[in-house]
């Protein structure tokens, strides 16, 4: 039911195939056609320090997401509402960040700059959590969650397609990606046992963590990738990675993926 890649989907035309590739290669993707598997890739994925870096910030997003529903209930319950009202005053931050995620998502793919969205709705989620931290009034607080939910769901999924745009070639994005979402969602070990009982209701510990989250590995790291990604764009522009690809053959330029000196990275 689920096809590797369009040239051996055979539910699709040679027309729609043909629309397909167009729009991959458009959307920076080179490696739109099929392509075999081959070790070499898993280790192209490993040894770049873009997995790494992504690897980062993913964390520094995944961990704070993973907090709410550890905390949120506790912060209702001050409100002193319980039972259903309870439940009902949990769904409206969420909903506000669904509406933000679509936004940030049609905002990025139109501008074609991630880096800058994941850096100014960390900010966002910074306060969020510095709300939480400075006040114990439970408003206040049912307030920087709003902040901190509207600044951290937007960078889930922005953080995923940025890394998807820069890593050129099927089964080295496909590694790299597995990479990414597979550490980040790890960070969850680390939500789950810094929010505990004993520290409720003000839960300075689970709190200050998650805010050193953000602080470092979102923040920090959103804006280091994106001034060495234009770092490497400008290098290409230059001519100056022209070396890479001199003398080789197709087979040895397409190998060389997101390296190669026309691919440009999405900043």
């Amino acid at each position: 039911m689920v096809h590797d890649f369009p040239d051996t989907a055979t539910f699709l035309s040679e027309q729609d195939r043909a629309r397909v590739i167009r729009r991959l290669k458009a959307d920076n993707q080179a490696s739109a056609v099929h392509e075999d598997f081959n070790m070499k890739y898993f280790w192209l994925a490993v040894k770049d320090w873009k997995t790494l870096l992504y690897m980062i910030i993913y964390m520094g997003v995944a961990m704070p997401l993973y907090s709410f529903s550890l905390f949120l209930p506790t912060i209702i319950q001050q409100l002193g509402y319980t039972a259903v009202k309870a439940n009902l005053l949990s769904v409206p931050p969420y909903a506000v960040a669904a509406a933000m995620t679509i936004a940030v998502g049609f905002a990025a793919d139109k501008t074609k700059i991630r880096g800058i969205y994941n850096i100014g709705f960390s900010v966002i989620a910074m306060a969020g959590f510095a709300m939480l931290l400075g006040s114990q009034n439970p408003h206040i607080k049912y307030a920087g969650v709003f902040l901190g939910a509207i600044g951290i769901y937007p960078c889930i999924s922005n953080t995923i397609a940025w890394g998807s745009n820069n890593f050129e070639g099927v089964y080295k994005r496909g590694v790299s990606m597995g990479f990414l979402i597979g550490w980040g969602n790890l960070s969850g070990i680390i939500s789950s046992n810094i929010y505990q009982a004993k520290t409720k209701p003000k839960f300075y510990t689970g709190h200050g963590i998650v805010l050193a989250f953000l602080v470092l590995f979102l923040f920090g790291g959103s804006v280091l990738l994106h001034l060495l990604l234009k770092r490497e764009n400008r290098l290409k522009a230059a001519g100056r990675r022209n070396n890479r690809i001199e003398g080789k053959t197709p087979e040895q330029i397409r190998m060389i993926g997101d390296a190669n000196p026309n691919f440009m990275y999405v900043l």
